[in-house]
């Protein structure tokens, strides 16, 4: 069996541009392009970074080569993805999600590195300090992992009666501790009954639902994680069967059908990210590109779903969303 064939198998989707000739293979810069999530759950990020790249005049399979990999959720595959993609010597590795940040940054030393992580990248070691990153990495800290205070608030004042809130986790996120620990205390603080469910596989959601639906919650939360963004449809649809509103993560969810997300705007880090990638395709070193640290946060709400769930959303919260879904 042929390497390449392997890493499909075992959960690495390998996707890569066509290339006219070797002369011209040679001649183009290529991007190593790693993210834990699955091709589809990666479709806006990558969006995103292309539209940069080609505002910049990089445009992807005539003047730039971009090699892809995917590790579908499972974080285990990942140092294997990034070692073959450090293998193909790129001219940059780009990397979309905290775990695939530290995979490319164990594979090399050298390639320069642009990496999206929702962790503090100096507490991660990905980075010296945020202003000056120092090594071949820099890129942008979204704030991910401390926004579930800020979702329990959200929740709260959407749900149409008080009742026990669900915080469902990816026990095999890094992460995951402190986020546990950050929302308990958030709940604590208001009074706010709270039952922490783990989802680690997809063969788990039913059952969590069916402890969530047992438990009589009225309110879900999802924890930052790459994991729930691959599974994003199934659980939309299952919050949707069992009428029970939720909270997400990002605007994805929102728009395939989901009721609510508050994040930081993905479209403009992820565009930062791309311009990060063009200068140091121009030249630029990673050491002297300041961490880029997002200001603008947004609330989606989905008001179509909203009454589907029967919930009629307060005046004062819709004023409050970045944008309605109707």
């Amino acid at each position: 069996m042929r390497r390449r064939e392997f890493m499909a198998l075992v959960g690495g989707a390998v996707f890569t541009w066509p290339l006219v000739a070797r002369a011209q293979q040679a001649a183009m810069p290529v991007i190593g392009y790693l993210s834990g999530r699955s091709p589809d759950a990666e479709v806006s990020r990558r969006t995103s970074i292309l539209a940069a790249l080609e505002e910049a005049g990089f445009v992807a399979g005539r003047n730039v080569a971009i090699e892809y990999r995917f590790a579908e959720g499972r974080y285990e595959h990942l140092p294997m993805l990034a070692s073959d993609l450090v293998r193909g010597s790129p001219t940059l590795l780009v990397a979309t999600d905290r775990d695939s940040a530290l995979a490319v940054k164990a594979a090399t030393t050298t390639i320069p590195i642009v990496f999206g992580t929702g962790e503090d990248p100096v507490q991660l070691g990905l980075v010296a300090s945020l202003n000056r990153p120092g090594g071949n990495a820099t890129g942008v800290y979204v704030f991910a992992t401390e926004l579930g205070p800020k979702r329990l608030g959200l929740l709260r004042e959407l749900m149409p009666k008080p009742g026990l809130i669900a915080f469902v986790v990816n026990p095999n996120a890094d992460s995951t501790p402190t986020q546990v620990e950050s929302l308990q205390a958030a709940a604590r603080a208001l009074g706010q009954p709270l039952v922490v469910i783990p989802v680690s596989t997809e063969a788990l959601i039913d059952e969590a639902f069916a402890t969530i639906v047992q438990r009589k919650v009225a309110g879900i939360i999802y924890s930052a994680s790459v994991f729930f963004q691959v599974v994003q449809r199934k659980l939309i649809a299952l919050a949707a069967k069992h009428a029970i509103p939720a909270i997400y993560e990002w605007r994805e969810f929102v728009a395939a059908g989901g009721l609510m997300s508050y994040s930081t705007s993905r479209t403009e880090t992820d565009r930062q990210m791309g311009r990060y990638a063009v200068r140091i395709l121009n030249g630029a070193n990673p050491t002297d590109l300041p961490i880029i640290q997002p200001t603008k946060f947004e609330l989606v709400i989905n008001l179509k779903s909203a009454k589907a769930l029967g919930i009629s959303v307060a005046q004062s919260l819709l004023a409050q969303a970045d944008e309605i879904i109707e």
